[in-house]
């Protein structure tokens, strides 16, 4: 199966692009930033919104069309959760088959100060009608806050004997995310508690094939709730315990 992206009408090649460039904004640029559209392969280039973010930077938006598309068939990529259960379902589930409360572990770790990502995750309000895993009464939770380093969340994981560590990445400049997300596993691995508990990642710019390749056992980027954290976090673990999928 062939996909190309879709714009006015299927597979018209239709591609939306956003993107700066170091010059002053001008009717000059704006054509360069054309140019440069077609210089990256696309047809029938077309800038459609340029605005100054400084005297010498400006920010375009442009259109353009491809004749490139891809085999879908061929395209591998493994959920961490295919369908997940709702809070009531996971409580029940962990109750009937794991008979012990869990405990979650959650941090924004590393210099970066955003907890939106934790919070909606773990606080018991959650976010967009998903409530946070606060709210789980089969889950004992703890939520650190944002600027936490990578060490001080294992040692007190470990205090607390937890179940599963969420690790939360918003910035993501220069990759700094994935220089942290791969500290805390060296750390986890050196402190031989890498297998004792889950390690699980998420973020706007993380997703499952990231969190497998660095080393974590899930990774939920947007668009994913605490019920989506949840389910996987009490199958994966009967599945250990058992060896039951």
């Amino acid at each position: 199966m062939f996909i190309k992206p879709y714009g006015d009408t299927s597979d018209d090649g239709a591609v939306q692009l956003s993107f700066t460039l170091p010059i002053k904004n001008s009717g000059r640029a704006k054509e360069a930033a054309r140019l440069y559209v077609q210089k990256l392969g696309f047809k029938k280039a077309e800038v459609v919104h340029a605005e100054a973010l400084s005297e010498d930077f400006t920010f375009f938006v442009a259109y353009g069309k491809t004749d490139i598309s891809l085999d879908y068939s061929k395209v591998e990529y493994a959920e961490a959760v295919d369908k997940s259960m709702s809070m009531d379902e996971v409580n029940e589930f962990i109750k009937t088959h794991l008979k012990r409360k869990l405990v979650v572990v959650g941090a924004c770790t590393g210099t970066d100060a955003h907890t939106v990502g934790i919070d909606a995750i773990m606080n018991m309000k959650g976010y967009n009608h998903h409530f946070g895993l606060e709210r789980y009464p089969m889950l004992e939770t703890y939520n650190l806050g944002s600027q936490v380093p990578n060490e001080k969340l294992l040692e007190f994981a470990k205090k607390v004997k937890a179940d599963a560590v969420l690790v939360s990445q918003i910035v993501t400049q220069k990759d700094v995310h994935i220089k942290n997300l791969t500290e805390l596993i060296e750390l986890a691995e050196a402190e031989k508690v890498r297998g004792k508990m889950l390690l699980i990642m998420g973020g706007p710019r993380v997703n499952n094939k990231l969190a497998k390749e660095l080393g974590y056992d899930a990774g939920f980027g947007s668009g994913t709730y605490a019920d989506h954290v949840a389910t996987f976090v009490a199958k994966k673990l009967y599945e250990r315990m058992t060896g039951k999928k």
